[in-house]
């Protein structure tokens, strides 16, 4: 019963446009009064402290900085450039130029948020401009966006780590091949959909010259295979990681002359921002958190699940379905710091790996932000390029449908993500 009042408290402030963070915080307080919960107040400061006061956090601000460096550097540019170097011939060539720049700036951004906003304004009026429809062009975009949060460094994952107290390195490893079946999803939709309507390729893409494009673009090809590398075999922790991709993309923008010291001031306020918003939202979570474990909805809902008998893989849908609709109309802080904590022990009480789950979990989050009514990554293209956000949702749902199949596969073959941290001897 306490949950539905803080749920429906926080759907009627986010009603009248109220931050998340104060919506959640508010709620929680009121919450509190409501079910005779007040005295309990008193430890909201300690509970505050303690879920930020996490080691793996502190990597957070350091990528969503270097991404912002990246993005000012020029290294988006030289990405687009290296993927034409391969794609650009191909029917619907540009169609998987988006898609494969996604895979590199994921490795150096880990944000569907950051894909969107550096890849929208450089590829839809190329697109356009090349012959393809323009929805097409900014649903695609949308659409590649979900790898951003997938393949690694990511800053969801990061955060998952930290709230769900697993293994960050582990995490990484598990979103390379779900990050990569997710663009291998998006290529072949994209390749049938090329040949359905005729799209261009062929030799009149231009088609940049060779060896200056390699030359321009293996610095920032490079950088998530350092990043990456040292984390998973230990050279590095996550953090330090961040600091050396911070370093790399500010040395990049100042070498190649695309960012000046303004720019960087820029950049360092935005990841300020973003960092204290995100920062503020788990920091109300974390009161409605414990007011939560005060009233035993963790063991509700266990004894819900037990007394229904929902196990396996039915429990694991169960949670698909959870997240999927979460991720269409919600902060996805608020599905990792409140509802994550509510369902994840069920499924390792059932047997199933957190690092399995952590990885299912985001990828259903990231699907979300393309999914109608309320995909946030689509809302962005929209509002970016200017284009209707009901045409692009018809345009983007086959990339919808090839991604829910990747998740599917996710949800019932275990091993796709946790190949790679066994093999890497982190599990």
């Amino acid at each position: 019963m306490q949950a539905v009042i803080t749920i429906a408290i926080v759907l009627v402030f986010a009603s009248f446009g109220v931050a998340l963070a104060y919506a959640i915080g508010a709620s929680a307080v009121i919450t509190y009064y409501l079910t005779d919960s007040a005295r309990f107040l008193i430890v909201a400061p300690q509970r505050i402290f303690s879920q930020l006061d996490s080691f793996t956090i502190m990597a957070m601000p350091l990528f969503i900085l270097a991404g912002e460096f990246m993005n000012r550097s020029g290294a988006t540019k030289s990405l687009i450039d290296f993927s034409l170097l391969f794609l650009g011939r191909l029917r619907g060539g540009l169609g998987h130029v988006n898609i494969m720049t996604s895979v590199f700036f994921a490795g150096i951004s880990g944000s569907a948020v950051a894909d969107v906003a550096a890849l929208s304004n450089t590829f839809v009026p190329q697109m356009e401009k090349r012959g393809y429809d323009r929805e097409y062009a900014g649903a695609i975009t949308a659409a590649s966006s979900v790898i951003g949060p997938i393949i690694p460094p990511s800053i969801i994952l990061i955060l998952y780590g930290a709230i769900m107290s697993t293994d960050v390195a582990a995490l990484f490893a598990a979103g390379i091949i779900p990050g990569l079946l997710l663009a291998t999803g998006l290529f072949v939709t994209n390749w049938i959909i090329a040949k359905k309507e005729n799209h261009p390729g062929g030799s009149k893409e231009d088609i940049p010259p060779l060896w200056p494009t390699l030359k321009r673009s293996l610095p920032a090809l490079s950088l998530p295979i350092v990043i990456l590398g040292g984390i998973v075999f230990g050279v590095m922790t996550p953090i330090e990681a961040g600091a050396l991709a911070c370093l790399a993309g500010a040395v990049l923008g100042f070498a190649f002359g695309e960012m000046n010291v303004a720019s960087a001031k820029e950049g360092i306020e935005k990841t300020a921002l973003l960092t204290g918003s995100i920062f503020a939202i788990m920091a109300a979570a974390s009161v409605l958190s414990y007011l939560i474990s005060l009233h035993q909805v963790p063991v509700m809902i266990a004894n819900l699940v037990s007394s229904i008998h929902l196990e396996g893989v039915w429990y694991i849908l169960l949670i698909t379905a959870t997240f999927l609709i979460l991720g269409m109309g919600f902060d996805f802080m608020l599905a990792l710091t409140i509802v994550a904590p509510l369902l994840v022990p069920v499924a390792v009480a059932q047997g199933f790996h957190p690092v399995m789950l952590g990885m299912l979990i985001c990828l259903n989050l990231a699907i979300g932000l393309i999914t109608p009514p309320l995909g946030g990554a689509v809302m962005m293209v929209s509002t970016i390029t200017g284009q209707g956000y009901w045409s692009l949702c018809k345009r983007v749902m086959p990339f919808v449908v090839a991604e829910l199949i990747i998740l599917l596969l996710i949800a019932l073959i275990p091993e796709l993500s946790l190949y790679l941290p066994r093999k890497l001897g982190l599990l």
